[in-house]
Protein backbone atom coordinates (compact mmCIF):
# COMPACT_ATOMS: atom_id res chain seq x y z
CA UNK A 1 0.00 0.00 0.00
CA UNK A 2 1.51 3.35 -1.07
CA UNK A 3 1.28 6.65 0.72
CA UNK A 4 0.12 9.80 -1.10
CA UNK A 5 2.49 12.76 -1.25
CA UNK A 6 1.73 15.63 1.13
CA UNK A 7 1.82 19.41 1.21
CA UNK A 8 2.39 22.00 3.96
CA UNK A 9 2.68 21.70 7.72
CA UNK A 10 0.38 23.65 10.02
CA UNK A 11 3.13 26.22 10.49
CA UNK A 12 3.62 26.57 6.75
CA UNK A 13 -0.10 27.18 6.24
CA UNK A 14 0.08 29.99 8.81
CA UNK A 15 3.48 31.27 7.66
CA UNK A 16 3.75 30.46 3.92
CA UNK A 17 6.92 32.57 3.72
CA UNK A 18 8.66 29.64 5.47
CA UNK A 19 7.95 27.36 2.48
CA UNK A 20 10.89 26.86 0.13
CA UNK A 21 10.78 29.95 -2.09
CA UNK A 22 10.95 27.97 -5.35
CA UNK A 23 8.02 25.80 -4.28
CA UNK A 24 6.07 28.85 -3.13
CA UNK A 25 6.56 30.65 -6.45
CA UNK A 26 5.62 27.59 -8.50
CA UNK A 27 2.54 27.05 -6.37
CA UNK A 28 1.45 30.65 -6.86
CA UNK A 29 1.84 30.29 -10.62
CA UNK A 30 -0.57 27.33 -10.84
CA UNK A 31 -3.27 28.69 -8.52
CA UNK A 32 -5.21 30.21 -11.42
CA UNK A 33 -3.51 28.45 -14.34
CA UNK A 34 -4.07 24.83 -13.25
CA UNK A 35 -6.13 24.30 -10.10
CA UNK A 36 -5.62 20.52 -10.24
CA UNK A 37 -1.83 20.75 -10.02
CA UNK A 38 -0.81 19.13 -6.69
CA UNK A 39 1.42 22.14 -6.00
CA UNK A 40 -1.81 23.92 -5.04
CA UNK A 41 -1.51 22.16 -1.69
CA UNK A 42 1.03 24.87 -0.88
CA UNK A 43 -1.59 27.55 -1.57
CA UNK A 44 -3.65 26.45 1.44
CA UNK A 45 -3.25 29.65 3.43
CA UNK A 46 -5.14 32.85 4.25
CA UNK A 47 -2.25 34.83 2.76
CA UNK A 48 -1.45 36.03 -0.74
CA UNK A 49 1.89 35.72 -2.51
CA UNK A 50 3.09 38.81 -0.63
CA UNK A 51 2.33 37.01 2.65
CA UNK A 52 -0.48 39.45 3.49
CA UNK A 53 -3.76 38.16 4.93
CA UNK A 54 -6.50 38.38 2.31
CA UNK A 55 -9.08 40.63 3.93
CA UNK A 56 -11.51 43.50 3.56
CA UNK A 57 -12.21 46.19 6.16
CA UNK A 58 -15.84 47.19 5.75
CA UNK A 59 -16.49 50.95 5.75
CA UNK A 60 -18.93 52.61 8.21
CA UNK A 61 -21.06 53.78 5.27
CA UNK A 62 -21.98 50.10 4.82
CA UNK A 63 -22.01 48.84 8.40
CA UNK A 64 -23.44 51.87 10.19
CA UNK A 65 -20.96 51.44 13.06
CA UNK A 66 -17.70 53.14 14.00
CA UNK A 67 -15.88 49.88 14.81
CA UNK A 68 -13.90 48.16 12.06
CA UNK A 69 -15.37 44.95 10.64
CA UNK A 70 -12.38 42.96 9.33
CA UNK A 71 -13.35 40.06 7.05
CA UNK A 72 -10.87 37.32 6.14
CA UNK A 73 -11.56 36.19 2.57
CA UNK A 74 -11.79 32.45 1.90
CA UNK A 75 -12.36 32.62 -1.85
CA UNK A 76 -8.60 32.93 -2.46
CA UNK A 77 -7.98 29.37 -1.30
CA UNK A 78 -7.65 26.63 -3.95
CA UNK A 79 -11.15 25.53 -5.04
CA UNK A 80 -12.52 28.87 -3.81
CA UNK A 81 -13.17 28.12 -0.14
CA UNK A 82 -11.14 27.86 3.07
CA UNK A 83 -12.74 24.46 3.66
CA UNK A 84 -9.84 22.90 1.77
CA UNK A 85 -7.79 23.69 4.89
CA UNK A 86 -9.57 21.34 7.28
CA UNK A 87 -10.05 18.76 4.49
CA UNK A 88 -6.30 18.72 3.87
CA UNK A 89 -5.46 18.73 7.58
CA UNK A 90 -7.68 15.74 8.34
CA UNK A 91 -6.25 13.82 5.39
CA UNK A 92 -2.70 14.83 6.25
CA UNK A 93 -3.00 13.59 9.82
CA UNK A 94 -4.61 10.34 8.67
CA UNK A 95 -1.81 9.67 6.21
CA UNK A 96 0.92 10.50 8.74
CA UNK A 97 -0.73 8.22 11.30
CA UNK A 98 -0.78 5.39 8.74
CA UNK A 99 -4.59 5.21 8.76
CA UNK A 100 -5.10 6.36 5.16
CA UNK A 101 -3.43 5.00 2.03
CA UNK A 102 -4.19 5.22 -1.68
CA UNK A 103 -6.20 2.02 -1.37
CA UNK A 104 -8.87 3.74 0.72
CA UNK A 105 -11.98 5.61 -0.37
CA UNK A 106 -12.40 8.96 1.36
CA UNK A 107 -15.84 9.88 2.69
CA UNK A 108 -16.74 13.54 3.18
CA UNK A 109 -19.99 14.27 5.05
CA UNK A 110 -20.91 17.85 4.22
CA UNK A 111 -23.53 20.35 3.16
CA UNK A 112 -21.28 21.74 0.45
CA UNK A 113 -17.93 23.48 0.82
CA UNK A 114 -16.26 20.80 2.92
CA UNK A 115 -17.50 18.24 0.39
CA UNK A 116 -15.97 20.31 -2.39
CA UNK A 117 -12.76 20.51 -0.36
CA UNK A 118 -12.77 16.75 0.21
CA UNK A 119 -13.17 16.03 -3.51
CA UNK A 120 -10.52 18.60 -4.39
CA UNK A 121 -7.83 17.55 -1.91
CA UNK A 122 -8.48 13.87 -2.63
CA UNK A 123 -7.95 14.59 -6.31
CA UNK A 124 -4.61 16.31 -5.63
CA UNK A 125 -3.50 13.39 -3.46
CA UNK A 126 -4.66 10.70 -5.90
CA UNK A 127 -7.48 9.38 -3.72
CA UNK A 128 -11.06 8.43 -4.51
CA UNK A 129 -13.68 10.58 -2.75
CA UNK A 130 -17.38 10.12 -2.04
CA UNK A 131 -19.23 13.15 -0.68
CA UNK A 132 -22.32 12.51 1.43
CA UNK A 133 -24.59 15.55 1.50
CA UNK A 134 -28.28 16.63 1.44
CA UNK A 135 -30.05 16.55 -1.91
CA UNK A 136 -31.39 20.12 -1.75
CA UNK A 137 -28.23 22.25 -1.88
CA UNK A 138 -27.22 24.66 -4.67
CA UNK A 139 -26.55 22.88 -7.96
CA UNK A 140 -23.20 24.65 -8.28
CA UNK A 141 -21.92 22.70 -5.28
CA UNK A 142 -22.79 19.33 -6.84
CA UNK A 143 -21.24 20.37 -10.15
CA UNK A 144 -17.97 21.42 -8.53
CA UNK A 145 -17.68 18.16 -6.57
CA UNK A 146 -18.11 16.24 -9.82
CA UNK A 147 -15.61 18.54 -11.55
CA UNK A 148 -12.99 17.50 -9.00
CA UNK A 149 -13.73 13.81 -9.54
CA UNK A 150 -15.82 13.26 -6.43
CA UNK A 151 -18.83 10.97 -6.33
CA UNK A 152 -22.09 12.07 -4.66
CA UNK A 153 -24.14 10.09 -2.15
CA UNK A 154 -27.19 12.28 -1.50
CA UNK A 155 -29.43 12.09 1.56
CA UNK A 156 -32.93 13.60 1.89
CA UNK A 157 -33.41 17.21 2.94
CA UNK A 158 -31.38 20.41 3.08
CA UNK A 159 -28.95 22.28 5.33
CA UNK A 160 -30.94 21.46 8.46
CA UNK A 161 -30.89 17.71 7.82
CA UNK A 162 -27.18 17.04 8.17
CA UNK A 163 -27.88 14.43 10.86
CA UNK A 164 -29.11 12.20 8.02
CA UNK A 165 -25.78 12.60 6.26
CA UNK A 166 -23.98 11.58 9.46
CA UNK A 167 -26.19 8.51 9.82
CA UNK A 168 -25.44 7.55 6.21
CA UNK A 169 -21.71 8.17 6.79
CA UNK A 170 -21.61 5.94 9.86
CA UNK A 171 -23.33 3.22 7.83
CA UNK A 172 -20.66 3.48 5.10
CA UNK A 173 -17.92 3.42 7.75
CA UNK A 174 -18.72 -0.25 8.39
CA UNK A 175 -16.61 -0.94 5.30
CA UNK A 176 -12.98 -0.77 6.54
CA UNK A 177 -11.80 0.50 3.15
CA UNK A 178 -13.83 3.69 3.65
CA UNK A 179 -12.12 6.42 5.66
CA UNK A 180 -14.22 9.36 6.75
CA UNK A 181 -13.10 12.98 6.95
CA UNK A 182 -15.45 13.61 9.83
CA UNK A 183 -15.32 17.40 9.93
CA UNK A 184 -17.85 17.57 12.78
CA UNK A 185 -15.82 15.18 14.94
CA UNK A 186 -12.11 15.15 14.08
CA UNK A 187 -9.85 17.61 15.87
CA UNK A 188 -7.64 18.23 12.84
CA UNK A 189 -10.41 20.63 11.81
CA UNK A 190 -10.11 22.36 15.19
CA UNK A 191 -6.31 22.46 14.91
CA UNK A 192 -6.34 24.01 11.43
CA UNK A 193 -8.68 26.81 12.39
CA UNK A 194 -7.20 27.49 15.80
CA UNK A 195 -3.64 27.66 14.48
CA UNK A 196 -4.03 28.91 10.92
CA UNK A 197 -7.27 30.92 10.96
CA UNK A 198 -6.77 32.22 14.49
CA UNK A 199 -3.16 33.18 13.86
CA UNK A 200 -4.11 34.86 10.58
CA UNK A 201 -6.91 36.82 12.25
CA UNK A 202 -4.45 38.18 14.81
CA UNK A 203 -2.11 39.26 12.01
CA UNK A 204 -5.01 40.75 10.03
CA UNK A 205 -5.71 43.53 12.56
CA UNK A 206 -2.12 44.75 12.77
CA UNK A 207 -2.19 48.43 11.85
CA UNK A 208 -6.00 48.58 11.90
CA UNK A 209 -7.66 50.60 14.63
CA UNK A 210 -6.09 49.82 17.99
CA UNK A 211 -4.52 46.63 16.60
CA UNK A 212 -6.58 44.43 18.94
CA UNK A 213 -9.60 42.15 18.44
CA UNK A 214 -12.67 42.97 20.53
CA UNK A 215 -15.00 40.43 18.92
CA UNK A 216 -14.86 37.37 16.68
CA UNK A 217 -17.98 35.94 15.06
CA UNK A 218 -18.61 32.88 12.92
CA UNK A 219 -21.59 30.80 11.94
CA UNK A 220 -20.85 27.16 12.83
CA UNK A 221 -21.36 24.41 10.32
CA UNK A 222 -18.76 22.04 11.72
CA UNK A 223 -17.82 24.82 14.20
CA UNK A 224 -14.21 24.44 13.11
CA UNK A 225 -13.88 28.15 12.32
CA UNK A 226 -14.95 29.05 15.85
CA UNK A 227 -11.71 27.44 17.04
CA UNK A 228 -9.95 30.56 15.78
CA UNK A 229 -11.53 32.29 18.76
CA UNK A 230 -9.60 30.02 21.13
CA UNK A 231 -6.34 31.26 19.65
CA UNK A 232 -7.47 34.89 19.55
CA UNK A 233 -8.30 34.71 23.27
CA UNK A 234 -4.72 33.69 23.99
CA UNK A 235 -3.53 37.05 22.60
CA UNK A 236 -6.55 39.23 23.40
CA UNK A 237 -8.23 37.80 26.54
CA UNK A 238 -10.94 40.46 26.40
CA UNK A 239 -12.27 39.25 23.04
CA UNK A 240 -15.90 38.08 22.90
CA UNK A 241 -16.74 35.09 20.70
CA UNK A 242 -20.17 34.78 19.08
CA UNK A 243 -21.60 31.77 17.26
CA UNK A 244 -24.21 32.69 14.64
CA UNK A 245 -27.25 30.60 13.85
CA UNK A 246 -30.22 30.91 11.50
CA UNK A 247 -33.21 32.45 13.26
CA UNK A 248 -35.22 29.64 11.66
CA UNK A 249 -33.03 26.90 13.19
CA UNK A 250 -31.88 28.13 16.59
CA UNK A 251 -30.52 24.85 17.98
CA UNK A 252 -27.75 26.32 20.14
CA UNK A 253 -29.72 29.34 21.31
CA UNK A 254 -33.09 27.77 22.09
CA UNK A 255 -33.07 24.13 20.98
CA UNK A 256 -34.95 25.05 17.80
CA UNK A 257 -35.12 22.65 14.85
CA UNK A 258 -36.44 24.52 11.78
CA UNK A 259 -35.49 24.61 8.11
CA UNK A 260 -33.42 27.45 6.64
CA UNK A 261 -31.51 28.56 3.54
CA UNK A 262 -28.07 29.68 4.75
CA UNK A 263 -25.91 27.05 3.06
CA UNK A 264 -22.99 25.85 5.17
CA UNK A 265 -24.28 26.59 8.67
CA UNK A 266 -26.98 25.74 11.21
CA UNK A 267 -26.97 21.96 11.13
CA UNK A 268 -29.31 21.20 14.07
CA UNK A 269 -26.49 20.13 16.37
CA UNK A 270 -23.70 21.15 18.69
CA UNK A 271 -20.74 19.63 16.91
CA UNK A 272 -18.19 17.55 18.77
CA UNK A 273 -15.35 19.98 18.01
CA UNK A 274 -17.29 23.07 19.14
CA UNK A 275 -15.51 24.32 22.26
CA UNK A 276 -18.52 25.89 23.97
CA UNK A 277 -16.30 26.98 26.88
CA UNK A 278 -15.19 29.91 24.73
CA UNK A 279 -18.58 30.75 23.21
CA UNK A 280 -19.75 33.98 24.84
CA UNK A 281 -22.81 34.72 22.71
CA UNK A 282 -25.14 33.03 20.25
CA UNK A 283 -26.76 35.39 17.75
CA UNK A 284 -29.65 34.51 15.45
CA UNK A 285 -29.64 35.77 11.84
CA UNK A 286 -32.69 35.62 9.57
CA UNK A 287 -31.90 33.52 6.53
CA UNK A 288 -33.68 35.79 4.04
CA UNK A 289 -31.52 38.73 5.09
CA UNK A 290 -28.39 36.84 4.03
CA UNK A 291 -29.87 36.22 0.56
CA UNK A 292 -30.99 39.83 0.31
CA UNK A 293 -27.51 40.93 1.36
CA UNK A 294 -25.99 38.70 -1.31
CA UNK A 295 -28.22 40.37 -3.89
CA UNK A 296 -27.12 43.81 -2.71
CA UNK A 297 -23.42 42.94 -2.84
CA UNK A 298 -23.66 41.31 -6.26
CA UNK A 299 -26.19 43.44 -8.11
CA UNK A 300 -26.61 46.58 -6.01
CA UNK A 301 -23.38 48.36 -6.84
CA UNK A 302 -25.16 51.63 -7.57
CA UNK A 303 -27.09 51.39 -4.32
CA UNK A 304 -23.91 50.92 -2.29
CA UNK A 305 -22.23 53.83 -4.05
CA UNK A 306 -25.24 56.03 -3.24
CA UNK A 307 -24.72 55.08 0.41
CA UNK A 308 -21.18 56.45 0.17
CA UNK A 309 -19.24 53.22 -0.33
CA UNK A 310 -16.22 53.67 -2.61
CA UNK A 311 -16.83 52.38 -6.15
CA UNK A 312 -13.62 50.31 -6.24
CA UNK A 313 -14.49 48.74 -2.89
CA UNK A 314 -17.96 47.89 -4.18
CA UNK A 315 -16.38 45.90 -7.00
CA UNK A 316 -14.38 43.91 -4.45
CA UNK A 317 -17.57 43.02 -2.59
CA UNK A 318 -19.32 41.68 -5.67
CA UNK A 319 -17.62 38.28 -5.93
CA UNK A 320 -16.12 37.86 -2.45
CA UNK A 321 -19.11 36.53 -0.51
CA UNK A 322 -21.68 33.77 -0.30
CA UNK A 323 -24.72 33.70 2.03
CA UNK A 324 -22.74 32.48 5.06
CA UNK A 325 -20.32 35.39 4.62
CA UNK A 326 -23.25 37.80 4.65
CA UNK A 327 -24.52 36.05 7.77
CA UNK A 328 -21.16 36.67 9.42
CA UNK A 329 -21.14 40.36 8.47
CA UNK A 330 -24.63 40.89 9.89
CA UNK A 331 -23.61 39.06 13.06
CA UNK A 332 -20.47 41.18 13.38
CA UNK A 333 -22.50 44.39 13.18
CA UNK A 334 -24.97 43.11 15.78
CA UNK A 335 -22.23 42.07 18.19
CA UNK A 336 -20.41 45.39 17.75
CA UNK A 337 -23.59 47.26 18.63
CA UNK A 338 -24.29 44.97 21.58
CA UNK A 339 -20.77 45.46 22.97
CA UNK A 340 -20.92 49.21 22.28
CA UNK A 341 -17.73 49.07 20.25
CA UNK A 342 -16.46 52.38 18.94
CA UNK A 343 -13.74 53.95 16.78
CA UNK A 344 -10.53 51.96 16.88
CA UNK A 345 -12.19 48.73 17.96
CA UNK A 346 -11.93 45.72 15.64
CA UNK A 347 -14.37 42.87 15.15
CA UNK A 348 -13.21 39.99 12.96
CA UNK A 349 -15.11 37.45 10.92
CA UNK A 350 -14.58 35.33 7.80
CA UNK A 351 -16.11 34.75 4.38
CA UNK A 352 -15.99 31.00 3.73
CA UNK A 353 -16.32 31.29 -0.05
CA UNK A 354 -17.24 33.66 -2.88
CA UNK A 355 -20.20 34.20 -5.16
CA UNK A 356 -19.14 31.62 -7.75
CA UNK A 357 -21.41 28.89 -6.34
CA UNK A 358 -24.58 30.91 -5.75
CA UNK A 359 -25.96 32.03 -9.12
CA UNK A 360 -28.85 29.62 -8.62
CA UNK A 361 -29.63 31.20 -5.23
CA UNK A 362 -30.19 34.60 -6.82
CA UNK A 363 -32.11 32.99 -9.68
CA UNK A 364 -34.46 31.51 -7.08
CA UNK A 365 -34.79 34.93 -5.43
CA UNK A 366 -35.84 36.44 -8.76
CA UNK A 367 -38.57 33.82 -8.98
CA UNK A 368 -39.81 34.58 -5.44
CA UNK A 369 -39.87 38.41 -5.59
CA UNK A 370 -42.07 40.62 -7.74
CA UNK A 371 -39.80 43.66 -7.34
CA UNK A 372 -36.02 43.78 -7.17
CA UNK A 373 -35.54 47.38 -8.26
CA UNK A 374 -32.82 49.61 -6.82
CA UNK A 375 -35.18 51.28 -4.36
CA UNK A 376 -35.94 47.84 -2.89
CA UNK A 377 -32.24 47.01 -2.57
CA UNK A 378 -31.60 50.40 -0.97
CA UNK A 379 -34.25 49.74 1.68
CA UNK A 380 -32.81 46.27 2.33
CA UNK A 381 -29.28 47.66 2.68
CA UNK A 382 -30.41 50.18 5.28
CA UNK A 383 -32.47 47.63 7.21
CA UNK A 384 -29.97 44.75 7.10
CA UNK A 385 -26.68 46.56 7.64
CA UNK A 386 -26.93 50.17 8.80
CA UNK A 387 -29.99 49.64 11.00
CA UNK A 388 -29.17 46.13 12.23
CA UNK A 389 -30.74 45.65 15.65
CA UNK A 390 -29.63 43.85 18.79
CA UNK A 391 -32.48 41.37 18.89
CA UNK A 392 -31.96 37.64 19.33
CA UNK A 393 -28.57 37.87 21.07
CA UNK A 394 -28.19 35.19 23.73
CA UNK A 395 -25.56 35.53 26.45
CA UNK A 396 -23.73 32.27 27.26
CA UNK A 397 -20.92 33.65 29.40
CA UNK A 398 -22.13 32.11 32.66
CA UNK A 399 -21.14 28.52 33.37
CA UNK A 400 -24.77 27.65 34.10
CA UNK A 401 -25.84 28.87 30.65
CA UNK A 402 -23.32 26.60 28.97
CA UNK A 403 -24.93 23.60 30.61
CA UNK A 404 -27.64 23.37 27.97
CA UNK A 405 -24.99 23.39 25.22
CA UNK A 406 -23.22 20.49 26.90
CA UNK A 407 -26.54 18.63 27.12
CA UNK A 408 -27.16 19.33 23.44
CA UNK A 409 -23.77 17.86 22.63
CA UNK A 410 -24.60 14.72 24.62
CA UNK A 411 -27.92 14.37 22.81
CA UNK A 412 -26.21 14.72 19.43
CA UNK A 413 -23.18 12.47 19.90
CA UNK A 414 -23.95 9.62 22.31
CA UNK A 415 -26.05 8.14 19.51
CA UNK A 416 -22.88 7.88 17.42
CA UNK A 417 -20.96 5.88 20.00
CA UNK A 418 -19.35 8.58 22.15
CA UNK A 419 -19.56 8.03 25.90
CA UNK A 420 -20.67 10.56 28.48
CA UNK A 421 -17.26 10.18 30.13
CA UNK A 422 -15.56 11.30 26.91
CA UNK A 423 -17.98 14.19 26.45
CA UNK A 424 -17.33 15.28 30.03
CA UNK A 425 -13.66 15.69 29.08
CA UNK A 426 -14.74 18.43 26.66
CA UNK A 427 -15.88 20.53 29.64
CA UNK A 428 -12.24 21.12 30.58
CA UNK A 429 -10.15 23.70 28.71
CA UNK A 430 -7.09 21.55 29.34
CA UNK A 431 -8.53 18.92 26.97
CA UNK A 432 -8.70 21.47 24.16
CA UNK A 433 -5.18 22.67 24.89
CA UNK A 434 -3.89 19.09 24.66
CA UNK A 435 -5.62 18.69 21.29
CA UNK A 436 -4.19 21.96 20.03
CA UNK A 437 -0.67 21.06 21.14
CA UNK A 438 -0.75 18.17 18.66
CA UNK A 439 -0.05 20.79 15.98
CA UNK A 440 3.63 20.52 16.97
CA UNK A 441 3.44 16.72 16.82
CA UNK A 442 2.10 16.74 13.26
CA UNK A 443 4.53 19.43 12.15
CA UNK A 444 7.36 17.11 13.19
CA UNK A 445 5.71 14.01 11.71
CA UNK A 446 5.38 15.75 8.36
CA UNK A 447 8.99 16.93 8.48
CA UNK A 448 10.10 13.34 9.16
CA UNK A 449 7.79 12.09 6.37
CA UNK A 450 9.49 14.41 3.90
CA UNK A 451 12.95 13.40 5.04
CA UNK A 452 12.08 9.75 4.53
CA UNK A 453 10.86 10.46 0.98
CA UNK A 454 14.15 12.11 -0.03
Amino acid sequence: MSKPLLGPTYDEMLFPDTIDSAVRQKAASVLDANELDPLNLFNITWKNINNEVRKLVLPPELTGIDANVVVLLGNGFPSGSHKVGPAYSILMEGILDGEITKDHTILGPSTGNFGIGTAYISNLLGLKAVVIMPDNMSKERYERIKKYGGELDLTPGSESDVILTLERTHELMKNPMNKVLAQFELFANYRFHRHVTGGSAIEAVAGIGNGRIAGFVSAPGSAGTLAAGDQIKQTFPEVKIAALEPYECSTLATGGRGQHRIEGIGDKMCTLIHNVLNTDFVILIKDEETIQGLKIFHDGMGVLEQMGVDACFVQQLRYSFGPSGLCNIIGAIKLAKHLRLGPGDNIVTIATDGFDRYDSVLADMKRRYMELESFVLHRWAKDIFVNADEQHIYDFRRTADKGRLFKQKESDWIRFGYTKAFLDNLKQQSYWEDEYNKVKVYNKKLADFRAAEL
